[in-house]
């Protein structure tokens, strides 16, 4: 996926009450009851229906490692759908998101102040609205550079301009050279 969509997703898995499964032959079942046939789950991990089969009665336990991460990509993806929802909705209306990055930020001013890009480590507390925005726009299949620019908005209202008490004139906020990324809701 991306840089912000694999953070948010990792963010919402950090809500799970009950661990993944495991073992292939249980994500394999996971994956048949859930898709309701074998042939659906054949088709979606590139393999043939019988090797579903074996996997499912533990005739195979060990898969080559791309078809394992392709299994457990696709069991964490459809994994406490409503758990995973109701973080989701919890966070765009109430709790907001946090956001812990160090990257390369700068922003557009007028004339006369230091507006020169640097390294910053920051851990900011977005409000639910730019949480919600961040959702709507991955669950849209929005790109990283989308995403990136929600969060860019985010902090240029949170951090640079502090709710409006400061930096009124500032225009855009340059957030580029994401070194680390992390959301938590």
């Amino acid at each position: 996926m991306s840089l912000f969509g694999d953070g948010l997703e990792a963010a919402v898995q950090k809500t799970f009450t009950r661990p993944v499964p495991k073992s292939a032959g249980a994500q394999m079942r996971y994956l048949v009851k859930q898709l309701k046939g074998t042939k659906a789950v054949a088709q979606m991990l590139r393999i043939s229906q019988r090797t579903v089969e074996r996997y499912v009665k533990d005739q195979i336990r060990k898969p080559r490692p791309e078809l394992a991460a392709r299994l457990e990509r696709e069991v964490k993806a459809r994994w406490q759908p409503q758990i995973r929802a109701k973080a989701r909705q919890k966070a765009a209306t109430t709790g907001g998101i946090v956001i812990d990055t160090r990257a390369r930020l700068g922003y557009t001013a007028p004339i006369g102040s230091t507006d020169q890009d640097r390294i910053r480590h920051l851990t900011v507390a977005l409000p639910p609205q730019y949480a919600a925005r961040l959702f709507d726009a991955q669950e849209a299949g929005a790109g990283d550079a989308q995403l990136q620019q929600i969060a860019a908005e985010a902090l240029k209202e949170v951090y640079f301009q502090d709710g409006g008490r400061r930096a009124g004139s500032l225009e855009e906020v340059r957030f580029t050279d994401v070194q680390h990324l992390e959301f938590e809701l």
